[in-house]
């Protein structure tokens, strides 16, 4: 049923190695109690956290069912640990503020069971152990005895095929003890029992098989499994029959439906009101204080954006007909620019050669000068398709004919400079330029 055949563990701590298990060679029969006796530090626990799946074993390979691990993804062990698995503790690991029944029915949540099926198994399982009238309890409310009891019956509440006990009486006293132990043979009738302990008297009493470890090295089996003893079942019997080899089936996948987690973690908020209300209270402090600096940043950004544009509409932009580059100019009578890289190219080294400034100045002038089209531009302006006059405050033509206005009044004296054919004479009312820069 479990085979492991030439197990190593090895843990590797910075550049030291340590060698836990050496070598492992077991097999175990289907229904039997198996004591692991050795000394602090031999490898027991090792062992028994390899077989349950709890830890992986560097090298070796072990098989469960004739099915090889050696391939197994996460899911495959954490299907085996919840189908094939069932763990009882030193410490018992029960859920303080949930009752007894609620400890054991956990258990089988990744099982698929509906929540009377759970309810009603654990119920039993539970009155198998003894403890029927104690399910509503909390564990608190209960002895070491009874609590290693509910830790007995939440490991079997899933029909394990393996029970795996790490010290299940190390913290009780002599009596709680063989009551323990005798659930504990009781289990091993029907299905495989390993446990750890390093009580030699217990061993001997309970156990149909005891299994000594030294170092990481198995020193002696008072009962080990013979070939004798190869048993076919009826599957294989079958598969042998239409000879047909067996197929290398790995465990189903283990999930839990949405509603039963929803219900677990209701169940928790309720149970720890007090918590609960805590944790929320913070949350929405830390979250009420994320939103209100949020807010003040866009305040914030949305007063620099506005005076920006206020401060940006006060300077108006001119576009005129003509304009000239006036950083060339400055370049080039300030030497930044020089003529044609070429011409530099086939210049000898070591002589002075120079150039006319004023020249490249006029030059420079007479390129930079540069030409807006302010017809089409107006244009585009007066055209319906324009959509620059939302984003600015107000825009202004102006033209370079110059008008001049006179009128019929000699009273100011004098006459003007300009000739007039009538005669009739005229001073000058208003001379400049209609409209405005904008």
């Amino acid at each position: 049923m479990l085979l492991l055949k030439n197990i190593v563990k090895n843990y590797v701590i910075g550049d030291n190695t340590i060698r836990a298990l050496r070598g492992v060679d077991l097999q175990f029969r289907k229904s039997e109690f198996v004591s692991i006796l050795g000394p602090s530090g031999c490898g027991k626990t090792t062992l028994l956290n390899i077989i349950g799946g709890l830890d992986r074993y560097t090298s070796g390979d072990m098989a469960v069912n004739g099915v090889s691990t050696k391939q197994f993804l996460d899911r495959d062990w954490d299907s085996y640990r919840n189908r094939s698995i069932g763990f009882v503790f030193q410490t018992y690991n029960l859920i303080p503020h949930q009752t007894v029944l609620a400890n054991v029915e956990l258990a089988m949540t990744l099982s698929g069971a509906s929540k009377a099926q759970r309810r009603q198994h654990a119920a039993e399982v539970l009155a198998k152990v003894g403890l029927g009238d104690q399910m509503y309890k909390k564990p608190n409310q209960l002895s070491g005895g009874q609590m290693q009891r509910v830790a007995i019956a939440r490991a079997l509440v899933n029909d394990p095929e393996i029970v795996l006990a790490d010290e299940p009486t190390g913290a009780l006293d002599t009596g709680t003890s063989a009551q323990i132990m005798e659930i504990m043979k009781e289990i091993a009738k029907d299905r495989l029992v390993l446990m750890v302990t390093h009580n030699p008297d217990i061993a001997e009493k309970y156990s149909t098989r005891i299994i000594k470890l030294l170092d990481g090295t198995v020193t002696s089996d008072s009962n080990p499994y013979t070939e004798n003893e190869i048993e076919i079942e009826p599957d294989e019997k079958s598969r042998q029959k239409a000879k047909r080899p067996a197929k290398n089936i790995r465990p189903k996948k283990v999930s839990m439906s949405f509603f039963t987690a929803l219900a677990l973690s209701l169940n928790n908020l309720l149970t720890k009101k007090a918590r609960t209300f805590l944790t929320a209270f913070a949350g929405s402090i830390g979250i009420i204080g994320i939103a209100l600096i949020l807010s003040l940043q866009n305040g914030v950004q949305l007063y620099i954006d506005g005076v920006e544009a206020d401060t940006l509409s006060s300077y108006p932009v001119t576009i005129q007909q003509v304009s000239t580059d006036f950083s060339s100019l400055l370049g080039v009578s300030m030497g930044i620019q020089h003529r044609d890289p070429e011409e530099r190219a086939g210049r000898e080294p070591g002589r002075i050669y120079s150039y006319d400034v004023m020249v490249d100045v006029i030059n420079s002038m007479t390129a930079s000068v540069n030409r807006n089209d302010l017809k089409n531009f107006k244009e585009f302006l007066d055209s319906e398709e324009e959509t620059l006059s939302r984003l600015t405050n107000d825009i202004k033509y102006g033209y370079s004919t110059t008008m001049n206005i006179y009128k019929s009044d000699l009273s100011e004296g004098g006459l003007t400079d300009w000739q007039v054919k009538d005669s009739t004479t005229l001073t000058p009312l208003n001379t400049g330029r209609m409209g405005g820069g904008g």
